[in-house]
């Protein structure tokens, strides 16, 4: 018999709800993110965010969840490992998973010599994971996303990012404010792009630094293009391109070491 205090239907409201919020229509309806994963909780728990509710099944924790739940915050509800199962969306989940309330939109207050990142069109989610989680072990000040390309604070990209979009501000803006802003606070515009004339580890990338990147199938719009500073990374085979966040991860690393 389960236990009284477990979930165990599969039709159970709560259950219904977690599963329509992996929908991203019904993410912003509610105001609310879904975060799995006993790393990805930790990290939102460690940068201040407080669920709303957390859900587990203990008969699903690995030993990170294990230690991760010993200092959880209620409310929480227990599931059955059928149920939680439902609302998951991974292959091995780990048993941990929280409602938290929608961030709002976090800019940085950029000091003299700082870098941030702004995502053009990206709609892969692994790609916009992999660089918010560069972004934050380069130490970038900051990320903009753009128009309504990949949702930062989706599970998959919370899920790529290994928990860092919660570790550095992220804001989703349009084109027209992520422009206004970057002028009033004196960033250079480092766009990558296949046919710029610099290499970028000849480029100066000190001082405030936006690095500007496309979707890898339709790059940057001209407005984009036409930076105060285009680079390119230098390809010598028969690819006549890079993976969106293997670019990334060259440039953000080269920022890092022209400020050792």
């Amino acid at each position: 018999m389960p236990e009284p205090d477990v979930i165990t239907s599969l039709q159970n409201s709560q259950v219904k709800q977690l599963v329509r919020l992996r929908s991203r229509r019904e993410r912003e309806a509610e105001g609310v993110i879904l975060v799995e994963g006993a790393r990805e909780l930790s990290r939102a728990l460690t940068a201040g965010f407080l669920p709303l509710a957390i859900y587990t099944c203990d008969a699903l924790y690995s030993p990170e969840a294990v230690e991760v739940e010993r200092v959880l915050p209620d409310p929480r509800v227990r599931l059955s490992r059928e149920a939680f199962e439902k609302v998951s969306g991974r292959e091995n989940p780990d048993g941990l998973l929280a409602t938290l309330p929608a961030p709002s939109p976090r800019l940085p207050v950029p000091e003299a010599d700082t870098f941030v990142v702004v995502l053009h069109g990206l709609e892969k989610p692994g790609n916009v994971g992999a660089i918010l989680r560069t972004a934050d072990a380069a130490g970038a000040a900051g990320v903009i996303v753009l128009g309504r390309g990949a949702d930062a604070y989706s599970p998959n990209v919370i899920r790529a990012s290994q928990g860092s979009v919660f570790a550095v501000p992220v804001a989703s803006l349009s084109e027209e404010e992520a422009l206004t802003w970057l002028a009033e606070h004196a960033f250079t515009r480092v766009a990558c792009t296949p046919d710029a004339p610099h290499v970028y580890w000849d480029a100066p990338l000190t001082g405030r630094v936006a690095l500007v990147l496309g979707a890898e199938h339709e790059g940057l719009p001209p407005a984009w293009r036409a930076a105060e500073l285009p680079v390119r990374v230098p390809m010598r085979g028969a690819a006549d391109s890079l993976n969106v966040a293997t670019a990334a991860a060259l440039v953000l690393y080269e920022c890092v070491r022209q400020r050792r």
